[in-house]
């Protein structure tokens, strides 16, 4: 996301939720109000903040939506996704290093992203996905409020507001030794839980606002487009919302959106009724997803589906899942869903005959 999509999508995120106009938006979810206020408070106090919820809820939304309310506000807000950078280098996109420092180093050195934060916002996106190795060091860095670049005589005083986020279970990656426990505790003095889109009770006022946005006027959504947008599950959430409303408001004539203005994939999704992953919240503030075993066995069912209906092309079938490739990805292992490059065809085949047995006569893959 740019910096100019960033700044558009804050002022849109932050409307009607500004600390002086509470109630200027009457129609907000109000368990995003209690996010909101929840927020401001521990921004205020100058509080780490984690902030929790599944892929696509605007996790990177609020966190600059805090940044633009807190007293740092004129300072920069720097941000790194902690699972998009190879292990290799986020080292030295964390902490710098000094001119010189190793062959091949730009001539002037490099600034870490924890010298740039400071005076400013600190976003770490995805931080469950940190190796383990460099959670140390950050602890360490967190702990000290210095750094010393690598190859630096002295060290860099810092001084910032910390924000994470992450879709992760970390109590999970905890207990697999995945994630440190001391820097769990260490970031997660406030925690924030954004709700899925599913379960929030502003998704009229969510899809009137995006679409206005993206069609630059007032949109018109027909009822039975309505009766689209309520029905589905929204697994990729906000993300997967606009993107829908994109697609729709670029081929609805007359800036009315009808319910074949609707892109394909969405009209064959399954609804509500389907089966899915629950998210709640446990005595320590975890996020935690509560999935039982048949909520489990039909999520399964459903990807094994999906997969074989795109031929294992990863990038459709996340489409149509409504996620992006690197959770797909996540899902394949969490519900023990071997690539078909390792298992073969016939692995997929027979898992869907289990589960289907009308769909065991399904044509084999090339």
């Amino acid at each position: 996301m740019s910096a100019h999509e960033a700044a558009h999508h804050v002022r849109v995120w932050y409307q009607g939720n500004h600390p002086h106009r509470d109630n200027d938006d009457v129609a907000m979810d109000s368990a995003m109000r209690e996010v909101m206020a929840r927020g401001r408070r521990f921004i205020e106090r100058g509080l780490p903040v984690l902030i929790l919820g599944e892929t696509g809820t605007g996790k990177e939304l609020l966190a600059r939506a805090l940044h633009a309310y807190g007293p740092r506000r004129t300072a920069p807000l720097v941000a790194l996704n902690c699972a998009s950078i190879p292990e290799t280098l986020i080292e030295s996109e964390l902490y710098g290093y000094a001119r010189g420092a190793f062959s091949g180093a730009l001539p002037g050195g490099m600034k870490g992203k924890l010298a740039r934060a400071h005076g400013g916002t600190l976003f770490l996106d995805e931080i469950g996905d940190m190796p383990v190795a460099q959670q140390t060091r950050l602890l360490r860095a967190l702990s000290e409020r210095e750094i010393t670049p690598l190859g630096a005589s002295a060290p860099l005083a810092l001084d910032f507001q910390l924000i994470c986020a992450t879709h992760q279970r970390l109590d999970a990656l905890i207990e697999a030794g995945l994630f440190r426990a001391d820097l769990y505790y260490r970031i997660a003095v406030g925690v924030l839980h954004l709700p899925p889109l599913r379960e929030r009770s502003d998704l009229r006022a969510l899809a009137q606002r995006i679409s206005q946005e993206e069609a630059g006027q007032a949109v018109t959504i027909a009822p039975a487009a309505w009766e689209r947008l309520l029905a589905c599950k929204w697994p990729g959430n906000l993300r997967q919302l606009r993107s829908v409303l994109r697609y729709a408001c670029a081929i609805a004539r007359d800036a009315r959106i009808e319910a074949d203005s609707l892109p394909a994939e969405l009209l064959q999704m399954r609804t509500h009724a389907d089966a899915s992953i629950h998210v709640s919240t446990v005595g320590t503030g975890f996020h935690v997803p509560s999935t039982t075993g048949t909520d489990s066995g039909t999520q399964r069912e459903r990807v094994l589906r999906v997969l074989a209906d795109t031929r294992w092309n990863l990038s459709v079938a996340a489409r149509d899942l409504g996620i992006c490739r690197s959770t797909l990805y996540r899902q394949l292992k969490s519900l023990g869903i071997p690539h078909i490059r390792d298992a073969g065809a016939t692995l997929i085949e027979s898992e869907l005959a289990a589960t289907d047995p009308s769909k065991s006569s399904r044509p084999r893959f090339a």
